[in-house]
């Protein structure tokens, strides 16, 4: 009897860590169903017909999604369950994040700044359009999320430091895991019962686009703790498969050493009230960004 193919939707998933998960999820028996989203859909093609996978068994589709335009994601998520029909989402990866700072204006008349609109509220917002899709798949949503939530300190900063134009000395990529990780518990929240939505960390990757560009790329590279592409995506992929959930719903980060931190390591999430401050309804997004008509 034959494998039934699992179907994945995912953004980030056409370089760095996305892609090499993806690479390694093409070579299991397993077969996949990709529905991936790339701001260059040749070039990202071209690169997985290099991998010249066994396409009888595993499909691979690509579809443009620019994550600093939120029309792009309104219309990659109609492309997406156009393309399902009656099938399924197993997982939803969110996979995508950039590096750049807040100095530069909100692109498309925004107030917020590009990384802002591209590591959270793009993807906060396509998991709004594929909500119905997801409960009724009981999908799991898994958001790639990273250590440096631990730096930000002081939540009540992140308005001003997330805006596009901010002149911040603070950790701007930071800030804006912080805030993805309000919205993976908010989210939680939400689909209790109907989704399982697991926070994973990667670890520290340095030889990725995301990384290479810091100035302390060399000191991070010969880190005891430096991971390489492929155990970062092995990290990522531990969140597909673990069912070891613990009791406490809160608990939903799983480590890149494959363990469930501890909330008081991500204590400042927990927030409730945080969690609903950044975590804006699709009618308040489309609103504030301009969707409406």
């Amino acid at each position: 009897m034959a494998t039934i193919a699992k179907t994945i939707v995912a953004t980030g998933a056409t370089s760095g860590l996305g892609f090499e998960l993806v690479r390694q999820l093409l070579a299991q028996t397993q077969p996949y169903n990709f529905i991936l989203g790339a701001r260059d859909t040749k070039t990202a093609q071209a690169n997985f017909d290099g991998l010249e996978y066994d396409n009888s068994k595993h499909s691979l589709t690509i579809f443009p999604l620019e994550l600093s335009n939120l029309k792009t994601v309104k219309t990659f998520s109609q492309q997406v369950l156009d393309k399902l029909g009656q099938d399924k989402i197993d997982y939803l990866l969110l996979s995508a994040a950039i590096s750049n700072n807040s100095e530069q204006p909100g692109p498309h008349g925004s107030k917020w700044s590009e990384p802002y609109i591209v590591n959270h509220l793009s993807q906060h917002y396509l998991v709004h359009l594929l909500r119905e899709k997801l409960e009724a798949s009981r999908s799991r949503i898994v958001v790639v999320s990273s250590g440096a939530v631990c730096y930000v300190k002081d939540p009540t900063l992140l308005e001003d430091d997330l805006k596009g134009g901010s002149k911040t000395d603070r950790n701007v990529y930071s800030a804006t895991k912080f805030v993805q990780l309000l919205g993976a518990h908010w989210w939680r929240r939400q689909l209790q019962g109907k989704c399982h939505v697991v926070a994973a960390s990667p670890g520290l990757v340095p030889n990725t686009n995301l990384l290479r560009s810091s100035e302390h790329y060399s000191m991070l590279v010969n880190h005891p703790d430096a991971k390489t592409v492929p155990e970062g995506a092995q990290s990522i992929y531990r969140a597909f498969i673990r069912d070891d959930f613990p009791e406490d719903p809160d608990q939903i980060y799983l480590s890149s050493l494959g363990e469930w931190w501890s909330k008081d390591l991500y204590g400042l999430t927990l927030d409730k009230d945080l969690q609903d401050k950044w975590s804006p309804s699709k009618e308040e997004i489309e609103k504030e960004e301009g969707l409406t008509a």
